[in-house]
């Protein structure tokens, strides 16, 4: 098989966000695609009948769009858009008179709050919105921020837009009757927007919070997020004041999401006394006829995706400890009028997947279960034990995101043969027994979005591999050529692929740089190793405090297995990983020089000179205290504390504007390694943040690390095989 172009990059097409109608017969889901020409990811909203009797219809094509919701009839579907204003508020004569009234509306609020707001922030408090690091004001001159549009299903035509908010709309939810939105927006004092317009000029970044930054979204501010309750069909808008909560260390993250249920407008937020100095969050009720708002919840949890039970009376919230995300992520449900809270997932020593829970009724949900290196369905009920489910799920598949409404489902679901794509299903199907209907004949496959590659490239081939660390059980993902047998195996290049987090961990499934390294002749291996997730609280837990250990020790051993099992060539041997992968990178160079060639990737190598200048100062503490407090904790995580030790060339990238692994941490690391002499390259990507999101600049990290790895013996483009760099070539 000929190797995967670089450029199939832009062929790619991730399906996500599926959303149901309220009865079921139609799914909406986002599809992000990549403009070779103008270098962009661009993000549509399709819109496909759930038994999949037509072909998707795209619904979105002149702007980027997000975050589709039905309205609760089903006949209506709000978008979060960026694109040019709306033509029916641009003409007539009292079209730039509306516009100023409702600024004028806008800082009327603001003016009456603007006493409460001066000299308050001393002390005031996962990638949102801002585009660039020069502030975190999203008004920046000629950019279009986000807005809420609608979609007439019944009627047809060109989006609607209902929102005008200056700085955007961050979040939104419809109200039970469909005649309101609950928008989640920024609303700076006059003070405030002077400081913003200060950045924008060029001037300094003054700042009295702890949290003062955040990657992806910039020099962090005082500006708070208030709820607003807008008319769908006159567009009248009022702030919810009591909802303008001091911003916290981590609502960059994870935002406000608002619930409209028929108790009223839950949201999160922190209203502590020192809101960046912890990630708790906590739930709030507010009455979006009176204003009034509650805090429901005690403050010792990050809680995220509030989710009103059909009755109205309760609501699921994700919740995990704040100070310890090794621990799995618990389902709770809250009794907002009593405040009780009660975790429903106890007994199950797993965490949950990336998606929000869904309520398949009112004494029973479902939801994403991180468990053992695979993303599952578990159900969940008020009273009485979870439960595992579907269990017909090969264990090559993995769910990613999914959705809910009258007996349907709709996933999204990788596989390494058939790519990632948009299925439906009904709610029984959870209930089939292993082995039962194992050619899924009761899924809708909905999209073809993979199709072009699996079929000009073929699929992707995984096994899971099991093996012994020391007496621990520690699993892995392996992906090989297609000429390759795991039963009768040959050597061949292998490239250890490290994992994030490290409170994370790999699922088998498509994956484009996976068939990228395998169609080059490589066998690719991704280990969950001890700080993983979804393998219970013990096997993550052992790395809390403790990074430059374990992990090593795990990542060490699944390549001892490799080679005794005759999958991959001793001396031929690569490593790469990024973010905490690039941290366990630079671990594993300082102890050994088996890789022919590494590579480390906006990685952090020095924790106590990352401390204060990345966004993770709570982390930090969290795990190893204070740097002052702890020094020996800090060095020992470390690994510049051993560089001395390094032999292997070495290449290490970053970001120029990543705050979560400051690109200074990979200088230090390149120039201490090149200082002695190693052969090593520094990489730094010129406006990414800590992700690389550019597609030419993703190209580019692939072309980069081919060509690393090609100098030191690995297999090229051009030569792929057993035969395939058997000299490494001069440096």
């Amino acid at each position: 098989m000929d190797p995967v172009p670089t450029a199939a990059y832009y062929d790619r097409t991730l399906v996500e966000s599926p959303t149901l109608s309220p009865d079921g017969d139609r799914v909406a889901f986002v599809a992000r695609e990549f403009d070779p020409d103008e270098d962009e990811r661009r993000s549509s909203v399709f819109v496909a009948p759930t038994d999949g009797s037509r072909e998707p219809h795209r619904l979105t094509r002149s702007s980027d769009a997000s975050s589709p919701t039905f309205s609760p009839d089903g006949s209506t579907l709000a978008v979060l858009m960026t694109r040019d204003r709306d033509l029916a508020l641009r003409v007539g004569r009292d079209a730039s008179d509306a516009d100023d009234g409702e600024k004028a509306r806008d800082d009327g609020e603001t003016d009456a709050d603007e006493g409460d707001e001066t000299g308050e922030e001393g002390q005031s408090a996962d990638e949102d919105e801002a585009d660039d690091d020069s502030g975190s004001d999203d008004r920046a001159s000629g950019d279009r921020r986000s807005q809420v549009w609608t979609f007439d299903l019944e009627w047809g035509g060109d989006a609607r837009q209902v929102t005008t908010r200056e700085h955007g709309v961050g979040e939104f939810d419809w109200s039970p009757s469909g005649d309101r939105l609950v928008i989640a927006a920024r609303d700076p004092t006059d003070d405030e927007q002077a400081a913003l317009d200060q950045r924008d000029e060029g001037g300094p970044i003054e700042t009295e919070r702890l949290q003062h930054k955040r990657d992806g979204s910039g020099w962090l501010d005082t500006v708070r997020t208030y709820l607003f309750v807008v008319d769908v069909e006159t567009r009248d808008t009022e702030r919810l004041d009591e909802t303008g909560l001091r911003p916290s260390a981590g609502e960059a993250t994870t935002g406000r999401q608002p619930a409209w249920g028929r108790a009223g407008i839950a949201f999160l937020g922190y209203d502590g006394a020192a809101p960046d100095d912890t990630y708790a969050t906590d739930v709030f009720l507010a009455d979006p006829d009176d204003g009034s708002v509650e805090c429901v919840t005690s403050g010792e949890a990050t809680r995220r995706s509030p989710t009103w039970s059909p009755d109205g009376s309760r609501l699921a919230v994700r919740a995990r400890d704040p100070e310890n995300w090794y621990r799995p992520e618990e389902l709770r449900v809250l009794d907002p009028e009593t405040g009780e809270e009660r975790d429903v997932s106890a007994g199950l020593d797993r965490t949950l997947g990336w998606a929000a829970p869904r309520w398949l009724d009112d004494e029973s949900l479902v939801c994403l279960l991180g468990d053992g290196g695979w993303s599952r369905f578990a159900r969940f009920h008020l009273d009485g034990d979870p439960e595992r489910v579907y269990e017909s799920q090969s264990r090559a598949e993995t769910l990613r995101a999914f959705d809910h409404a009258e007996g349907t489902l709709a996933v999204t679901l990788s596989d390494p043969e058939s790519g990632t794509e948009l299925y439906t299903m009904p709610v029984a199907a959870l209930d089939e027994s292993a082995g039962e209907n194992d050619g899924h004949e009761e899924r809708t496959r909905l999209t073809a979005a993979t199709d072009p590659l699996v079929d000009e490239y073929g699929p992707l081939n995984a096994r899971r591999v099991e093996f012994d660390s020391d007496g621990q059980s520690v699993e892995g993902i392996a992906y090989y050529p297609a000429d390759f047998d795991p039963n009768d195996p040959d050597p061949r290049p292998f490239l250890l692929d490290i994992h994030g987090g490290p409170m994370s961990y790999d699922a088998p499934g498509w994956d484009f740089d996976a068939l990228f390294w395998t169609t080059r002749g490589y066998v690719v291996f991704r280990v969950n190793y001890r700080g993983s997730t979804s393998y219970g609280r013990s096997f993550s837990e052992q790395l809390k405090g403790r990074w430059n250990t374990l992990e090593v020790q795990d990542l060490q051993a699944g390549v001892d297995w490799m080679i005794d099992a005759g999958w991959a060539d001793p001396e031929r041997l690569f490593c790469t990983g990024f973010s905490q992968g690039g941290v366990n990178t630079a671990y594993l160079v300082t102890r050994t020089d088996r890789f022919a060639a590494a590579a480390a990737e906006h990685g952090v190598y020095d924790l106590a000179s990352s401390f204060g200048t990345d966004d993770s100062q709570n982390w930090l503490e969290a795990d190893f205290g204070l740097p002052w407090e702890n020094p020996q904790g800090y060095r020992d995580a470390s690994s510049i504390a051993d560089v001395g030790n390094v032999r292997t060339p070495l290449l290490v990238t970053a970001g120029e504007n990543d705050w979560r692994c400051p690109p200074t941490q990979a200088e230090q690391l390149y120039v201490s390694v090149r200082k002695q002499g190693v052969d090593a390259k520094l990489v730094v990507y010129q406006g990414e943040h800590h992700a690389i999101t550019d597609p030419d600049r993703a190209i580019h990290r692939l072309e980069e690390l081919e060509s690393w790895f090609g100098r030191y013996g690995g297999p090229t483009a051009g030569e792929s095989g057993d035969d395939a760099g058997d000299e490494p070539s001069e440096n």
